[in-house]
């Protein structure tokens, strides 16, 4: 990646409450931003953000910005 080119961008959905869910889940949910279903937040595609959605990947949507 070239050093100012902007990262390309993700829009990561809650779709599913973390109620009954590991706790840490929740806290990655938090971590990103999202506080009530049918939020969304947009986030930068690094493999930080990648981990946080492949943790809780069962309760959110991810779409790439264009």
């Amino acid at each position: 990646m070239a050093k100012n080119a902007t990262p390309k961008m993700l829009t990561v959905t809650l779709r599913k409450s973390t109620i009954g869910f590991n706790k840490t889940q929740a806290q990655t949910v938090q971590g990103m931003g999202l506080r009530k279903i049918r939020q969304s937040v947009e986030l930068p595609d690094t493999p930080e953000t990648r981990g946080m959605i492949h943790k809780v990947r069962h309760l959110v949507t991810v779409e790439e910005v264009e």
